[in-house]
This record gives structure tokens, sequence and C-alpha cells, in this order.
């Protein structure tokens, strides 16, 4: 965890004393300002460091399945039973148990949530018995729970539950300076994962940090940092304001459509195809770490098919070889 803001600052404060006590814990926040970090860092500086650490998001588990993932089945439970799942909660006994994006569960997860909480008993499908855990529970939400609850869209009885310590994520905004730093880190990070050298920021890009918005937050700002870090040609990296830079855009959109009517057909169709390859396979590396095979999965492509892609673009010089020298 990176800033020296007021805002982190005090967030860092609140950590420290939560880290001492075994209460739930609500984390709140905008998209990408950190919250499984903070989770992290609240079960690492905890008694219960030495055991698992075991991140969920909610969104991801189907309503008929949420029983089954947290509380594990024994063999023969339903059809395709074939062995015993110790489930979620099994698999962070004496550890912690996050659980993102809550606000995702239907009614259904939050009643089966609420029963596991009043007491830590739980019976996996399919067993004779209850059995009792002994997890640390932390959760998350990008939403205000609060509100949900008054809305009825979120139990309110839950909501006591979980938001015994309580932490509001500042958004990067809120965080003067902190961008600078963290920008600084991401480029160590990425000149150590693709080994393309040390590399900063050119003085007037760090102008615009203060004034821009954020609205991806600490996430915006670590995908921007890699893309330019991969991109750069030279050391000195020297970045647009993404405000300036939608403007640009749609100053080139309207010179792009002017231009192509001016080539015939096929080209036109050939160039634009070009850029939207180029863009397409730059995404999909970045999502996927620079990892060829990874990446060919998110986009459904073979691996082989995906390769020849980066390499009609001269794209695997740079991705494909830059820390995955194995792929």
């Amino acid at each position: 965890m990176i800033g020296q803001s007021q805002a982190f600052l005090e967030i860092l404060k609140v950590i420290e004393k939560i880290v001492r006590c075994e209460a739930p814990v609500l984390i709140e926040g905008e998209t990408g300002t950190g919250k499984e970090l903070v989770a992290r860092a609240v079960h690492y500086g905890s008694c219960r460091q030495k055991y698992p650490f075991v991140p969920v998001n909610c969104g991801a588990i189907p309503d008929l399945l949420i029983e089954n993932e947290l509380f594990g089945h024994k063999r023969g439970a339903y059809t395709d039973a074939q062995t015993d799942n110790p489930g979620l909660i099994s698999q962070a006994q004496h550890g912690t148990l996050f659980l993102d994006e809550i606000d995702a569960l239907t009614p259904k997860a939050q009643v089966t949530l609420l029963r596991f909480l009043q007491d830590q008993l739980y019976r996996p499908l399919g067993a004779n018995g209850s059995q009792a855990a002994n997890v640390r529970i932390i959760v998350a939400s990008n939403m205000d729970l609060v509100k949900l609850a008054e809305q009825g869209i979120f139990r309110m009885d839950l909501l006591f539950r979980i938001k015994i310590m309580h932490l509001r994520l500042p958004a990067l905004r809120e965080r003067n300076g902190d961008a600078v730093l963290l920008a600084d880190h991401f480029l160590e990070t990425c000149a150590k994962r693709y080994g393309l050298g040390q590399k900063k920021l050119n003085p007037e890009t760090l102008a615009w940090f203060s004034q821009y918005q954020w609205p991806g937050n600490i996430r915006e700002l670590e995908n921007m940092i890699c893309r330019e870090y991969l991109l750069a040609d030279t050391a000195l990296i020297n970045i647009k304001s993404p405000v300036m830079d939608s403007a640009d855009r749609r100053i080139g959109v309207d010179r792009r459509k002017a231009s192509l009517i001016n080539m015939k057909f096929n080209e036109a169709k050939k160039n634009v195809i070009t850029s939207f390859e180029k863009s397409y396979l730059m995404e999909a590396m970045l999502k996927a770490d620079g990892n060829v095979s990874k990446a060919a999965r998110l986009v459904g492509k073979e691996r082989r098919a995906f390769g020849k892609l980066l390499k009609k673009y001269g794209m695997d010089k740079d991705l494909i070889t830059c820390g995955h020298p194995s792929q």
C-alpha cells in the first residue's frame, strides 16, 4: 500500500486498529480503489496471517450454487457429486474469508450468509450434522449498502452483522499527490516484469495527474502506466491527459472518416480491420499480463492463430518474449 496523502494516512490508522480485533469488516469504495488490497493488509497484519486468505467474488457465484460453494458437499449429495468438496469456508478455516461485491448476492444468498454469520455453524450438503467454523469475515462493495438496505435490495439485518468495523476507501482523486507515487511504483513493477529497462514519466504528464478525476481510480492508473510503458520507444514517457486525448480522438475519428471516403472500399476496409486488430491484440495481451496462451483463451482463439496475429503486426518481440520467455 503506497501513499502519503492525509486521506491515505487516515485509512492506515484505521487499519492498524482493525487488525487487532476479530470483528467482521465492511470495506466500501469505488471500483479500483484497492479494496482487496486493504482486506489482505488486514489479514496479513492480524494473528490469522499464517492461515489462508480466501477471496471470493460474490457476483460470480450462481444463486443455486451459493450453499455448495460456501459450505461444500459430501460425496453423493447430488448426482454429479463424485467426491467430497470442502467448500470455501472450510478452506478459510482459522484464516479470512473475503467476500467481494457482496451487494451482488441475491436475497436467497443473503439469507444463507446471514444464517452462517449468526453462529458460524454450517452444514455441507449431504452431511449428517453441522460443523463449526473459525474464520474472519471481510466483505467489500462499491455500492452504498445503507442506501441499498433502505431500498429493500440488501437485508438490513445482514448489514448490521457485517458493518461492525467499517472502512470507506477514498477515491484516487481525493488522495492528493498519491497518483505520482503509485505511477512510479507501477513503472518499477513493469520494468521487473517485462524487462524493457527503467522508464520515467515526462514532467508534462505529471502536471495533469492532480487535476484528472481518475474515474477508474488506481486500476485505471495501473493499466495506463503498463500500456504506455510497453508502447514507449524511449525511457521518457509522455502521456496525454485522457480528457485532451478524448477530444483528440473525436477529431481524429472525423478526419479518418473523411479520409476513408477518399479510398477505394477494399483499401478502407483493410485499414479499419488493421487498426482494430492491433488495438484488440494489445488490450488482450495487457489483460493477460503478457501471457500469450492466456490472451488466446480470453479472446477465444487457438494459441497458434493468436501468435500469428501478433507476429503479423510485429508485436511478438515486445509482448511475447518480455517477461514471459517460456511462452
